[in-house]
């Protein structure tokens, strides 16, 4: 067992944990798009961040192992704000998404009520004429699942820069898809569905 301070609270834990499975057995929520409970964890949709003390800079809950003496933060203005920000970005590239618009307005991000806007969010606002296309948010959970749990590898994410997607290899049909849903089942933002891959 491990002795965990989160938010100036001493808990006790066992080794090999993270800092969002800690928190989370402990009744403390961390918000997350990325984590899957069959996928090890690796931090892509940087909303999980928390402050380590002693540490400069936010690191991703769901990557940072708990060890004996750490000590985090969950919530702070300073991890509000960082939320705020990746999920103005999100938003601006998934507005119909219904989790990541729900996730968005607990944390005051509306692009429906544009005074609720960071400066950023208001650029965004203005300037996606793209808006609306897609609710992928580029996670890669569903590309992990393809290749590290069923083995099929019939999914990849393909492009650069704003043109990134996610399409079957060399963009065209993959054979090895086997229609079993798992990508659908750990979309965040229900992209995907089991009609469409079956």
């Amino acid at each position: 067992m491990v002795t965990v301070k989160i938010n100036g609270t001493e808990h006790q834990f066992e080794e090999g944990m993270t800092v969002l499975e800690a928190a989370r057995s402990v009744g403390i929520s961390i918000p997350t798009l990325c984590y899957n409970e069959y996928l090890k964890p690796y931090g892509g949709c940087r909303v999980c961040l928390i402050e380590q003390v002693g540490r400069p800079t936010l690191v991703p809950s769901c990557t940072t192992q708990i060890f004996d003496g750490l000590e985090v933060i969950t919530e702070s203005d300073r991890i509000t704000a960082s939320r705020r920000f990746v999920l103005e970005l999100l938003l601006a590239r998934c507005p119909g998404s219904e989790k990541l618009q729900k996730l968005a307005k607990e944390h005051g991000v509306d692009y429906d009520d544009p005074d609720s806007l960071d400066t950023v969010g208001k650029y965004l606002l203005t300037r996606a004429p793209k808006r609306g296309e897609t609710n992928c948010i580029l996670c890669g959970l569903c590309v992990r699942v393809c290749q590290e749990v069923t083995l099929r590898h019939a999914l990849s994410i393909s492009n650069r820069g704003i043109d990134r997607k996610v399409s079957p290899p060399f963009l065209r049909y993959a054979e090895t898809c086997i229609g079993c849903g798992a990508c659908a089942y750990v979309c965040p933002t229900k992209t995907i569905t089991v009609e469409e891959v079956s």
